[in-house]
Parts: C-alpha cells; structure tokens; sequence
C-alpha cells in the first residue's frame, strides 16, 4: 500500500495549530463514544497524555518519508502500550474516534480521499504498533477459548 503523503502532510497542517482543542475533542468523543475505555486513563494526567499523543501524532506524520525510523517508534509505541493495558480491540476505537475528530476539525478538506487515506494511515500505524506489542497469550485468546483449554487441562 502506498500512503498519499502530500495529503497527510498538507491535511495535518491544518489542524496542528488547533493540538489543544483538537486533542479535547478527541478524548471527549473517545470516551462519550467508548466509555469502556476510560478506565485505562484514571491515573493519568489528561494534559500530558493529549500532548503526549498529539506529539505521536506530529512523529507519524513529520516520519511518512522516513519508514525505517517510524516503524521502529511505533513498535516500541506498541510496547509501551501493552504495559499501559491497552489491548488489540482498543485500535478500532482510537481509529474511529480520531477519523471522526479529523473530519471536523478538517472541514470542507475532508473529502472521500482524505478520509481514505488517513484511515490507511491508521490502519499501518496500527499494524506496526501491534507487530511490537508482546501481548501474552491468554489476552489474546477469548474467554471461552481459554475456558475449554483449561477444563481440558484439568
């Protein structure tokens, strides 16, 4: 797959002057549309972790020329997160949440393109974070899953 970079850039411009009111955005679209998610954010600093994402955010986009040096950050980002208790089905949620937030800071500049083209964005920074994510085996196996193995076991 090949990202449109220019589009990424030049759409990213327009919200970058915006980070605070973005990120506010953001958290409150996440959290009203995925309340299950707020609970991974109660010991945490909410003005930090806006910066810290929108900071993630700039790194992706100022490294879309440079795959080698993003894809070893957002590996380690994936790792981070695992630590943080941040699990494969919470990608979706940051995905739709952060398209959504996009399209209206973006405007009239979200046409079909661009809302294609981040959502591929999305999906690569996901894929990456996840290919460094050591997640053990029970979290990624379902419940009744692992209850079967385990009655099997007995």
């Amino acid at each position: 797959m090949s990202l449109n970079i220019e589009l990424l850039e030049s759409s990213f411009l327009q919200i970058k002057a915006q980070e605070t009111e973005f990120m506010a955005h953001f958290y409150k679209t996440l959290f009203a549309d995925y309340p299950e998610v707020k609970p991974l954010f109660a010991n945490t600093h909410m003005g930090k972790q806006a910066k810290q994402l929108f900071k993630s955010l700039v790194l992706v986009v100022d490294n879309l020329r440079r795959p080698d040096v993003l894809s070893n950050a957002l590996k380690g980002l994936g790792t981070r997160h695992v630590q943080y208790g941040v699990l494969p089905e919470h990608y979706p949620m940051v995905g739709s949440t952060l398209l959504k937030v996009l399209s209206i800071y973006l405007e009239n500049a979200w046409t079909p393109a661009t809302e294609q083209t981040w959502s591929e964005a999305y999906a690569v920074v996901t894929q990456l974070m996840l290919s460094g994510a050591d997640y053990p085996v029970e979290i990624l196996t379902p419940a009744t899953e692992q209850d079967a193995k385990l009655r099997t076991s007995l």
